[in-house]
């Protein structure tokens, strides 16, 4: 079975995108971190390679997108309430970020997102607790 995830991203300023993340809240792995990548905590065994562009590259024999016109990959964070969805949007724009849509609420789930200093965008969510979330007798 998978032990840890790693999301590569590339970065156009890597400095910029590790005070950006550490504003946010994240912190960073400094054994894992150069010049060329630095990796961010993102939870528990899950993990976000910041690399320079030039760095990724390396990895891929195919043209690196620029997130900032075309989406490759949307990135999902669950969070513990609405409260703290808003706070860390309202922390990504303030630290130079953009605010993705606007916020949702579909009742069993409120989100919103933000916009990276690169273009990634990462959707936050809170998922309501389940009510009654044992399968009830006879349902497969």
């Amino acid at each position: 079975m998978v032990n840890q995830v790693f999301v590569n991203l590339p970065v156009a300023h890597l400095q910029r995108s590790i005070a950006f993340f550490t504003a946010l809240g994240f912190t960073f792995n400094p054994e894992w971190t150069n010049d060329s990548g630095a990796c961010m905590n993102v939870t528990g065994n899950v993990f976000t390679m910041l690399l320079t562009r030039e760095h990724f590259q390396t990895f891929t024999p195919k043209a690196v997108a620029d997130a900032t016109s075309t989406t490759e990959v949307l990135l999902c964070l669950s969070l513990d309430s609405r409260a703290a969805v808003d706070a860390i949007v309202e922390k990504a724009v303030r630290a130079g970020g953009k605010a993705h849509k606007e916020a949702q609420d579909h009742g069993f789930m409120y989100g919103h997102g933000f916009e990276d200093l690169d273009g990634h965008i990462w959707e936050v969510v809170y998922l309501e607790p389940q009510a009654g979330s044992e399968p009830k007798q006879g349902a497969a």
